[in-house]
């Protein structure tokens, strides 16, 4: 479990840490237990039986959406679940007896920025961006590589490989695209760029904010204060979303639980409509007795 879940941040790629941290009999989990959810509900790992996998993945997936973690406790019975900040209560129908209480821990990647040459500047703008959040690769103009996920590009390379990096951001939509340059010699970058003149409005030359910086470090600080204010205006807005989106839920109509609309959660098609369950021993009664549920579902 931790070299996958280690793959899964080297590949930059979310996914829940679910701990059990607290089971009572006889409940199948023990304290201690731990899985990994993926953005797609695939829960890998163990902890719960089938009828705690349902709550685990809602619940998963719902803080993948927000980036918050949470306390999940399921308990035996059938009253509403209970919210109270950074934890919630869920009844499960399906439990035998005893309660487990699961810490649901998000783990988003840091967005990436690509900062472009071996320059002072560059050197400052990578050893500041940690600290504030970011994921910095630092690269030569020739091997940067934007993605469209990609935070911000800083390009700060006196010349070197400047127009290929610039090109590729803009065309991508990288949401900051920043080239440290005088306002004469940027401009004349920024004329020779393959791009729209709308695309080509999104380069912030001379990067970062107008503080009066001189060094490496103000410099990169007035660079890093803009791509900051930036993405908060961008979050405040909502545009772009900078976590997966939260899953649809639907109703077991056997038993009665929420559970994640997602094609990891059992479910079956009947006359063109799709039902969704907590487990697979509610699927099947559903399955063998359709009509029965029809109203429920």
């Amino acid at each position: 479990m931790p070299e996958r879940a280690a793959e899964l941040v080297r590949s930059r790629v979310p996914f829940v840490h679910a701990t059990v941290v607290r089971a009572q009999r006889p409940a199948s989990a023990h304290a201690g237990d731990t899985a990994l959810i993926s953005a797609d509900g695939v829960i890998d790992g163990f902890v719960g039986g089938t009828c705690a996998e349902s709550s685990v993945r809602e619940y998963g997936l719902m803080t993948l959406s927000t980036n918050e973690p949470l306390l999940l406790r399921i308990v035996p019975g059938q009253p509403p679940a209970d919210a109270e900040d950074g934890a919630v209560t869920v009844a499960n129908p399906c439990l035998s007896g005893g309660s487990v209480e699961i810490f649901l821990e998000p783990r988003v990647p840091a967005p990436r920025a690509l900062v472009v040459g071996d320059s002072p500047v560059a050197e400052a703008l990578a050893a500041l961006g940690a600290p504030l959040g970011f994921a910095v690769e630092r690269v030569a103009g020739e091997d940067a590589v934007p993605a469209a996920d990609d935070a911000a590009l800083l390009v700060a390379s006196h010349g070197r490989g400047e127009q290929p990096a610039l090109t590729a951001a803009l065309r991508l939509g990288v949401p900051y695209v920043g080239l440290v340059a005088s306002r004469i010699r940027g401009a004349a970058v920024l004329a020779a760029l393959d791009v729209t003149d709308e695309q080509r409005s999104r380069v912030r030359s001379p990067a970062g904010l107008d503080i009066g910086g001189r060094t490496a470090a103000e410099i990169a600080l007035s660079i890093w204060a803009q791509v900051v204010a930036e993405r908060r205006a961008a979050e405040r807005a909502a545009v772009p979303p900078l976590t997966p989106a939260a899953p649809s839920r639907a109703v077991d109509p056997v038993c009665g639980m929420t559970v994640a609309a997602v094609d990891a959660s059992p479910h079956a098609t009947v006359g063109g409509v799709r039902t969704w369950f907590c487990c697979e021993g509610c699927r099947a009664a559903f399955l063998a007795d359709p009509d029965r549920y029809a109203t429920a579902s």
